[in-house]
């Protein structure tokens, strides 16, 4: 499992005291408003832990203000950065709800055990996710996240359970 989640992207400066504009990555942007502090993933890779000083909304995006950050010259190195956040901070689920991060990669196993593929991306369609699982003949297969389709999920196994209805 994913260390660290990724709440956002710095798209842009926002005015000149320091502010940025963040597009967020994670499915309730008003999280942001609970949240005090971030981790922004520098080009070395590393995190450098900011700490959240006033949070708006504009449109899609966050407008994020971090603490020690006062000017356009000291956050505008840090456009096109991911934030992220550390488990402990990350939302809570509910029962079968699940992290895309964790999700992806795990192995797809049909209802005779069978594996059919690994799970490479979730698209979210607004009614309800779809998984992409890529199969060994390296075509895809759309499945919906829905119960009658998803059978199981065990994130220590890194293994997931499927129905696939005919036709697909």
């Amino acid at each position: 499992m994913e260390e660290y989640l990724q709440v956002g992207i710095i798209s842009s400066t926002h005015g000149v005291r320091g502010e940025v504009k963040v597009f967020p990555t994670t499915d309730d942007p008003r999280r942001f408003k609970k949240l005090k502090d971030v981790l922004l993933e520098e080009s070395s890779g590393k995190k450098l832990p900011l700490r959240i000083e006033q949070v708006k909304f504009f449109k899609q995006f966050v407008i994020l203000k971090f603490k020690d950050y006062d000017s356009i010259n000291d956050i505008e190195k840090y456009r096109g950065r991911s934030l992220f956040v550390t488990r402990e901070n990350a939302v809570s689920l509910d029962k079968d709800e699940y992290f895309i991060a964790d999700l992806i990669g795990i192995a797809v196993f049909d209802e005779a055990d069978g594996q059919i593929g690994v799970l490479t991306d979730v698209m979210q369609t607004g009614a309800n996710d779809v998984y992409v699982i890529r199969r060994s003949d390296e075509s895809e297969l759309l499945l919906p996240a829905i119960k009658q389709c998803i059978l199981s999920v065990d994130l220590e196994k890194a293994c997931m359970h499927v129905r696939v209805p005919e036709g697909l």
